[in-house]
């Protein structure tokens, strides 16, 4: 992997449930200069501390280095997460005849950072197109996407969405033991991937028009520093806080003091239009409603289990009236609740790793 590990938690439920399975787990990732101290994994982490932190070279660095660690591995499986570390492992699949399984998290050539740069897309799209249909074993999060691939390139994609295990525990904090008022409804965006077009610019230009409310901006992002001036230039300071990525268990302690969790990313890359972000699941097994955009498969979620509501579009001022529609809506907030339990009881990872360990379950 790409990042360095810390809350990539899909990628965690898969270690764990390859644990699980008798397996014997290295997981390799990137240390960044400010990441937090991995601790009480079932498996083995190694995390490369690069040279480079971005862009071609960062890329080159990683892959290379990446081929030379599984060259010289004992390794019986490989997989990859990503095509940003696909290369590497599909060649040292076909070099020492390991099997090799794919888990695709996203829709890598349709991601907005790539939209605007057709070069380096088509570098990407050009890897994609050479060895994905020479991959057995193909994975990816929702059904959006794995129609999109396979109407592409005719193989057999594997679904599994990033669903959270069932709780075993409750909160073990208040809201005052984290910083956060006790007065104020909590509206929160949490994310490891708070980046362009996640709907963040808009959340902030929306509490103008909310009182009694604190926004949250929970994680980290390419655009956090930019919303952060924007919270300045404002003067929302007494309206949004933000606060860094979290360990899994601490998000948790987060999300459950939230009143409402957004999910508002935009519409205008192919990627985005068929998320399904992680954070809606969390969310759910939180006990928060969720206020979400009109996207596919999110949509389909909030629908089907009637779990919150939909924007119609990303202008602040209807963002700020679902706000507070949401919020004063007490009726609706117990209906909620209500069904919030019933849907985290059916979506869990106990559910959905099936998939996984039928698959893997040939390779033990």
């Amino acid at each position: 992997m790409t990042n360095d590990l810390v809350s990539d938690r899909r990628v965690d439920r898969v270690c764990n449930t390859l644990c699980e399975m008798g397996f014997s787990v290295s997981l390799l990732g990137r240390r960044y200069q400010n990441s937090l101290p991995l601790s009480g994994r079932a498996y083995h982490t190694h995390r490369i501390h690069l040279v480079f932190r971005r862009g071609f070279l960062f890329y080159a660095e990683y892959n290379i280095r990446l081929f030379f660690f599984l060259l010289f591995s004992k390794s019986k499986l490989l997989v990859s997460n990503d095509l940003d570390t696909l290369l590497p492992n599909f060649l040292v699949h076909r070099i020492k005849g390991i099997p090799l399984v794919y888990d695709t998290h996203e829709y890598f050539t349709g991601v907005p950072e790539l939209v605007n740069k057709p070069v380096i897309r088509n570098f990407w799209k050009r890897i994609e197109r050479w060895i994905f249909p020479k991959l057995r074993h193909v994975i990816t999060v929702n059904e959006s996407i794995a129609r999109l691939y396979r109407e592409e390139y005719g193989n057999e994609i594997l679904v599994v969405r990033n669903i959270p295990e069932k709780l075993l525990r409750v909160p073990s904090t208040r809201r005052s033991d984290l910083g956060l008022p006790e007065d104020k409804k909590i509206i929160l965006l949490q994310g490891a991937g708070i980046n362009i077009d996640r709907g963040a610019e808009e959340a902030i230009e929306a509490m103008r028009f909310v009182d009694n409310a604190l926004l949250v901006i929970l994680g980290d992002g390419d655009v956090v520093e930019k919303l952060k001036q924007q919270v300045k230039t404002q003067k929302l300071q007494e309206k949004v806080k933000f606060i860094p990525r979290q360990v899994p268990e601490q998000l948790y302690e987060y999300t459950t003091k939230a009143d409402i969790g957004l999910s508002i990313d935009k519409n205008n890359n192919i990627n985005y239009r068929y998320s399904l972000p992680n954070k809606v699941f969390d969310y759910i097994h939180a006990g928060v409603p969720v206020l979400a955009s009109d996207l596919v498969e999110v949509k389909r979620i909030v629908e089907k289990y009637q779990v919150g509501s939909l924007i119609s579009s990303h202008e602040p001022g209807h963002i700020a009236e679902k706000m507070k529609q949401m919020l004063g809506d007490e009726k609706a907030q117990q209906a909620w609740k209500h069904n919030l339990k019933i849907a985290a009881a059916e979506l869990n990872w106990e559910s959905e790793k099936k998939v996984l360990t039928e698959l893997y379950s040939q390779y033990v």
